[in-house]
């Protein structure tokens, strides 16, 4: 089975948390940490446990599964210090 690696890069100047990302029927072979990337519900998973991510830092794990999933950001919470 073929592994796939994400990251979630903050490419800002703020935080941002409470990330959510869309990605469909998501599903992996190899366990995912659950306060990286947990599924909340069909095409809706949270990031960073819900958890700031700081600008420039990122969020990384990998996934294995037949097929890869696109997956992309549907929503944050961002903040500002200035």
């Amino acid at each position: 089975i073929p592994t796939y690696a994400v990251e979630i890069l903050n490419t800002g100047d703020c935080s941002i948390s409470d990330i959510h990302v869309t990605y469909g029927w998501f599903s992996s072979a190899k366990l995912v940490v659950p306060n990286k990337f947990r599924r909340l519900a069909y095409n809706d998973c949270l990031v960073n446990d819900g958890r700031p991510l700081a600008a420039g830092r990122l969020v990384s794990f990998d996934y294995a599964n037949t097929y890869s999933y696109p997956m992309s950001v549907s929503s944050v919470s961002c903040s500002c210090l200035l």
